[in-house]
């Protein structure tokens, strides 16, 4: 291809000149291109390639311009084949050579021919549509060599490569490591052996760092058959944390069946950009640091960080200057300090009316101040570019208040005229309208009946059904008042509102306990909740509309657990608790229908509705499910296992005496489930329970991990002394009934573990404020990005466990349906499940979400489309040769297809593949007939027109050579009776185990149960146009095969003998309405009679037909020396036009794999009319019936015409090598190793398995 003009530095280097012209020069890389790689110093080159990451590898050949009377060289083209550079030179040769020589001045030559080759480059880029992207050439490069080298498609796309060493045993292959969305690859060329390594993500169980003496940093990817080590990376941390993102990806690719998809407004790259960064690289940085800062501050999940530089705030209630960070986002300006857990800020754009840029000096230098609406004013200071950040958050401001005004006129109120966007000094100026004093009315009110609009509480459940103590004051509700004091003072010098300062102290006012009537607020405020339901007016009243009146899988559920949460709280003993829970969980179920409800979510809802508004517990719960307690109460609870796992990590970091003990009782497994899903609400005493939910959400997750563990070493003594898991749950439940909060307001709540009744002494009261503070002081160290590490680790290991309990439940609920193994049927689940996945990332014809259901069972989740089927067909199924192929996949697709919505599951997959690999022949045959019973097909082709054409089909290649024309003229002429076709059959009594081996295939097909002589009988006729397609199909199937002329020829002599059977009961057909017609009451003559079930045959035990037809039982009787002579009545009305010569051949004589073998030919009107046949032996005879009519090849298809699946099967198996090549067993592993290699690789590989490392001698 041509390339921008580079220079070149050495010209001659590694090189060698295959062609020049005083203008041009064409080289070939030294060591390709020649036999042996060019010797030792070919092999040198092409490792010196890999290593040096250089892009002769991919493209050995190119075209230099050197500037005349100069060493000055340029790359102008390159090549990945010789055919291909080749055209390039000789383009040059024609249009440029001539032209070059008029000019006279060597810089007007070399500015001509750089021109040229860019305006060629940018006219093949304008005609073909190859729009300029951020990746730099260099990048581009190595896309190149990525997708030649592993044979991947474009759609998948490269993120980085890094240079590494692989290790095999115990010797290190230096190359590079590919990191693409979906695949780790490994390349590696070194001395003439090349090795490549391919492995999926979603295949990969572990990755982590690990260390040894020689090797301090390494990296292991692990995958469920092998592991793989790598080192010697240039920056290990870099590629670990990329690669753990991949990883991520593709695990959340496995619960959502989700793509991934590339941001593409991410800002440009600069020009001339020296790293080889990727613009899928930098997307993937900014989800990272974007997912960081979402995490950090609360905040919604679709908000993307837009940057972040260093700064200092002005804090005025401790009078000094704290040095932190500012970030910037599309909707948010947020802050934190460098000091953990000293300062935070957020301040949502929508509550901002002015920024303004103050002036600098010398103590505070490049201020900024920001005010809000609560008349806060917040300053910052030595900011870099301060004019720049000060731009990019006007933009946003005024997409904000665009925003916010569009959400107004959309909900239908009337935007005031004060409403304006102003600018003053530089600042910029939103100013909003006053706030209506409707929500006030509103809260006095317990419901919100607006117009039809669903019925909704305004109120929280704790206000309408409180229960006072009978004291009106008393020492509780004397420090209840104490810590309502204690937060407005905090609130008048910290602010108030989701733009308050967030420091130390206020996170020890959350750990001494929340006021009853602030909970909810600072819940909200905490949660990041109020950010969400002041964005979305109106959203929860939409959905609980939409909702009433639908029921589904989720609302079945909710309605069965709406009475088992908190029972024992008066708020929940009536209808309007009950409603206000039933409203909520429902609006969630149709936000999130992924989620739809998980038991726990009543538990901690109803916890929610006694202390906030309804709509509010809503985006409370939605902040719980969606952000803080991520995957948690998806189907499989996957969150909770990743914790879980987590858990026990920790227990073995910080109770090391005690995580042997508990896991051998299985313990932490059990108890961490109903901790962490519903935060201890389920397991402690409610009043304490909710300081527990307090601190939760206000520091997250690691406020239950730390709990957890103080509950554990709180209880060590107790646990090691128990003897099984039922006493050391027992054992846990004490202390945690045991649990009190001496500062409740409310009155004593009963509670599950309190009704427990045993003879062991009380537990002693533990105060839940002692408690939290025990666990800061000895577990205060987790961190919650150790945790996230920690998650990434388990979550690998969680999902693909799951992973394999999925395949295990699927294997063994359809084992005994199929006659594949358990190993066969979970590797094809794999195989299936990939295709499915491969669809989401590659694209494909539907969307992913078309083919997946997760309400279905697991077995019927993943559905393919025919696209996908047909490549898996190609690769799996024993008859998928020959040109037909892909329209006898469409044919198998139509008939598993049992529904008719163009998708099939896995159960479906299996049946139509286990019938065609380890069915017996019966099966086998039965599949391909059916196959072809159905409606015709809307394909792009011919269609024969007559049964002649399909004779004709057979015998287009036949060689001349091959026929015995003198032969057969030679032969006297049999005779034959009027309308009958006389055969006979010699028999070689030497040689009967051909004979013999038929007689046993006709024994077992006779001795068939009752029950599939029905399923048999049932199955529909062939017509004539449904027979010609089931030939085209037996013809092209064969087309590959070692025996394919033997195969070819049995399958001619079957149609020949199906033709004849056709026509025969075509004529009784006729004969019957005929005599219907007639009143006639004529018995037809033995002679004449046809028994389906062997194919339309009457058999002659003493030169006679038999007085009956046969049937399956009395064929075993039937030797081959008594079948001297077989009678086949061609009824073929004269005049028709109808008949056929037939070849028997004896093969016993010469061959002992059939039994007989039959051939069609075209008969003319003419005795004498030459006849051509292939193989004809000495010991075949010649059969002609007296008609002497012609058929012919314009003729229309015969509506009359049709066979059975009885005579199909019996004419079929009267050809040894038809019944070889059906019933020979097919090996699937070795079928689905391949398939493996060519999904993995993009060609068939000698490799047992997907994931060893495949070397190929260079």
């Amino acid at each position: 291809m041509w390339v921008n003009p580079e220079e070149v530095l050495l010209a001659n280097a590694l090189w060698i000149t295959e062609r020049a012209n005083p203008y041009f020069i064409l080289q070939r890389r030294k060591g390709h291109g020649t036999r042996g790689g060019g010797g030792l110093a070919g092999l040198l080159v092409g490792t010196l390639d890999v290593v040096l990451d250089s892009s002769a590898r991919v493209a050995p050949y190119r075209i230099l311009y050197q500037t005349p009377d100069t060493l000055i060289y340029w790359i102008i083209a390159c090549g990945g084949s010789r055919r291909e550079v080749t055209e390039h030179w000789e383009w040059l040769e024609v249009n440029l050579l001539q032209t070059l020589s008029i000019f006279e001045n060597e810089n007007d030559i070399t500015t001509f021919v750089k021109g040229k080759i860019q305006g060629i480059i940018a006219e093949y880029n304008k005609i073909n549509g190859v729009r300029e992207d951020d990746d730099t050439d260099k990048f581009k490069e190595a896309i190149v060599k990525f997708h030649k080298l592993f044979g991947m498609p474009e759609e998948e796309k490269l993120v980085n490569y890094y240079s590494c060493s692989y290790w095999k045993g115990r010797v290190p292959r230096q190359g590079w490591v590919y990191l693409s969305i979906n695949h780790l690859c490994f390349y590696s060329f070194l001395m003439g052996k090349e090795a490549k390594l391919v492995i999926r993500w979603v295949d990969i169980t572990q990755l982590e760092k690990t260390a040894t003496l020689l090797l301090p940093d390494m990296i292991k990817v692990s995958t469920r058959s092998s592991e793989h080590f790598f080192s010697v990376f240039l920056n290990i941390n870099e590629t670990f944390k990329l690669m753990e993102q991949l990883a991520n990806i593709a695990m959340r690719q496995l619960l959502d069946n989700e793509g991934f998809e590339q941001d593409k407004s991410l800002p440009k790259l600069k020009k001339k950009s020296p790293k080889k960064v990727s613009a899928l690289k930098r997307d993937l940085d900014a989800r990272a640091k974007s997912e960081r800062y979402r995490t950090l501050f609360r905040l919604p999940k679709d908000e993307k960080l837009d940057g972040h530089t260093d700064c200092t705030l002005w804090t005025p209630f401790s009078k000094r200057h704290i040095a932190g960070q500012m970030f910037v986002s599309t909707n948010y300006i947020c802050f934190t300090s460098k000091e953990e857990n000293l300062c935070s800020l957020i301040i949502p754009l929508r509550e901002v009316t002015i920024v303004e840029k103050a002036d600098s000096s010398s103590v505070l230098p490049s201020p900024l101040s920001i005010s809000t609406k609560n008349r806060m004013t917040f300053l910052f200071a030595n900011l870099k570019d301060r004019d720049f950040l000060v731009q990019r958050i006007s933009d946003f401001l005024q997409q904000t208040t665009l925003k916010m005004y569009f959400d107004k006129d959309m909900s239908g109120s009337n935007s005031s005229l004060d409403d304006e966007v102003c600018s003053r000094s530089g600042g910029f100026l939103p100013c909003f309208p006053q706030q209506s004093l409707s929500g006030e009315v509103d809260a006095t009110r317990p419901f919100n009946l607006n117009g039809n609009s669903a019925p909704t509480t305004t109120q929280t459940l704790m206000t309408m059904y409180r229960r006072r103590s009978p004291e009106e004051f008393n020492p509780k509700l004397a420090k209840e008042f104490l810590k309502e004091q204690a937060w407005k003072m905090h609130f008048a010098e910290y602010g108030q509102g989701i733009c308050m300062y967030r420091t130390e102290k206020t996170r020890d006012l959350v750990l001494k306990g929340i006021p009853e009537s602030m909970r909810g607020e600072l819940w909200l405020l905490f949660s990041g909740a109020i950010n969400e339901m002041a964005t979305h007016p109106g959203y929860y009243t939409e959905l609980v509309e939409q909702s009433m009146g639908k029921y589904n899988l989720a609302t079945e559920e909710i309605e069965r657990d709406l009475h088992r949460s908190l029972p024992e709280h008066p708020a929940f003993q009536n209808e309007i608790g009950i409603s206000a829970l039933r409203r909520v969980l429902t609006a969630y179920a149709f936000r999130n229908p992924n989620i739809g409800y998980c038991q726990a979510m009543n538990i901690v809802t109803s916890v929610l509705l006694l202390y906030a508004k309804e709509e509010e517990a809503f985006w409370l719960l939605v902040a719980l499910c969606e952000r803080m307690l991520p995957d948690y109460y998806n189907t499989r609870v996957v969150g909770a296992l990743v914790d879980q796992g987590v858990f026990e990590e920790l227990a073995r970091d910080y109770v090391p005496q005690l995580y042997d003990c508990m896991q051998d009782l299985g313990v932490i497994s059990t108890i961490s489930l109903s901790w962490f899903l519903t935060l201890f609400l389920s397991v402690m005493p409610f009043e304490s329970a909710v300081v527990v939910v307090d601190c939760f959400f206000y520091e997250g997750i690691k406020v239950i991990f730390q709990l957890a563990l103080a509950v554990l070493e709180a209880n060590v003594d107790n646990l090691l002394n128990c003897k099984d898991d039922g006493e050391a749950m027992t054992v846990l439940g004490r202390y945690l009934d045991s649990v009190t909060n001496k500062d409740s307001t409310l009155p004593p709540i009963p509670h599950l573990h309190s009704l427990l009744t045993d003879d062991m002494k009380p537990y002693p009261e533990v105060d839940i404020f002692k408690m939290i503070a025990t666990s800061y002081q000895k577990f205060g160290s987790i961190r919650a990005d150790l945790i996230e590490q920690m998650r990434f680790k388990q979550r690998l290991k969680v999902i693909q466990t799951l992973e394999d309990a999925t395949k295990r439940n699927v294997v063994r609920t359809i084992v005994t349906d199929t006659s594949f193994t358990i190993d066969e049927l979970e590797e094809l689940y794999a195989l299936f499940k990939a295709e499915h996945l491969t669809s989401c990332y590659w694209g494909g014809n539907s969307g992913a979400g078309d083919r997946h259901d997760p309400s279905l069972p697991y077995l019927e989740q993943y559905r393919i489309d025919f696209h996908q089927f047909k490549g898996m067909f190609a690769l799996l199924f024993p008859w998928a040769s020959g040109a037909r192929s892909d329209i006898m996949a469409l044919r198998l697709f139509r008939l598993i297809d049992e529904n008719g919505d163009g998708l099939i599951n896995f159960r479906e997959f299996v049946s139509g593949l286990s019938a065609a690999c380890h069915g017996d022949l019966t099966e086998k045959l039965k599949l391909l007939y059916r196959m072809h019973t159905l409606p015709d097909l809307s394909l792009d082709q011919e269609e024969p027109d007559s049964a002649f054409e399909a004779t004709q089909y057979f015998f287009e290649d036949l060689t001349p050579e091959c026929s015995q024309v003198e032969a057969l003229q030679s032969r006297p002429k049999p005779r034959a009776e009027d309308g009958c076709v006389s055969l006979s059959l010699k028999t070689d009594k030497g040689k009967k185990s051909a004979s013999q081996d038929n007689r046993l295939y006709l024994r077992i097909w006779a001795q068939e149960n009752r029950t599939r002589q029905k399923l048999a009988q049932e199955l529909p006729r062939l017509n004539q146009g449904q027979f010609i397609e089931l030939c085209k199909t037996m013809y092209n199937m064969f087309s590959e095969d070692q025996n394919e002329q033997e195969l070819y020829h049995a399958t001619a002599a079957v149609t020949s003998l199906l033709l004849e059977i056709g026509e025969v009961g075509k004529f009784f057909l006729n004969q019957t309405m005929e005599d219907t017609e007639n009143g006639s009451s004529k018995e037809v003559p033995d002679k004449t009679f046809v028994e389906k079930s062997v194919g339309g045959y009457c058999y002659d035990h003493g030169g006679m037909f038999a007085e009956k037809p046969v049937s399956r039982d009395s064929v075993e009787g039937i030797h081959s020396d008594q079948m001297e002579e077989v009678k086949l009545e061609d009824s073929s009305p004269k005049g028709n036009g109808a008949c056929s010569s037939m070849l028997i051949s004896d093969d016993d004589t010469k061959d002992d794999s059939s039994m007989s073998s039959y051939s069609v030919l075209s008969a003319g009107s003419h005795e004498d009319e030459k006849l051509q046949c292939e193989d004809i032996g000495d010991d075949t005879i010649l059969v002609r019936s007296q008609h002497k009519g012609v058929l012919s090849s314009d003729s229309t298809l015969d509506r009359d015409w049709a066979v059975t699946f009885e005579q199909f099967l019996a004419s079929l198996l009267t050809e040894g090598a038809l019944v070889r090549y059906f019933d020979k067993p097919v090996s699937m592993m070795a079928r689905i190793t391949n398939a493996k290699n060519v999904r993995m690789m993009g060609k068939a590989l000698p490799s047992l398995s997907d994931y060893d490392i495949s070397t190929i001698s260079g």
